[in-house]
């Protein structure tokens, strides 16, 4: 079981972001706590993949054809650092 931390600033992020994609963001944690990125993997709606250049080392999830969720993964504590959820600007 993996633990998710969060960016401090990400819950005003949330506020503002539209209601779909807040809930879909409460699916991908679900699916993070249980199964980790493997499960993320399994689902391709997600689209789950590494990133290259500045963002290398960080992963990124679409929760739509817009929003992405970037964040990082400490597996020797099985630990999900979540590190902001952004239009597909980086």
């Amino acid at each position: 079981m993996y633990a998710i931390y969060e960016n401090k600033n990400l819950p005003k992020t949330l506020k503002k972001i539209p209601k779909e994609i807040q809930k879909r963001y409460e699916v991908w944690k679900r699916i993070v706590e249980m199964d980790g990125v493997e499960g993320l993997r399994n689902i391709k709606g997600f689209h789950d993949e590494a990133l290259k250049g500045t963002w290398k080392g960080f992963r990124s999830s679409r929760l739509n054809i817009q929003w992405r969720v970037i964040y990082e993964v400490e597996k020797a504590e099985f630990k999900v650092y979540v590190i902001e959820i952004n239009t597909h600007q980086y």
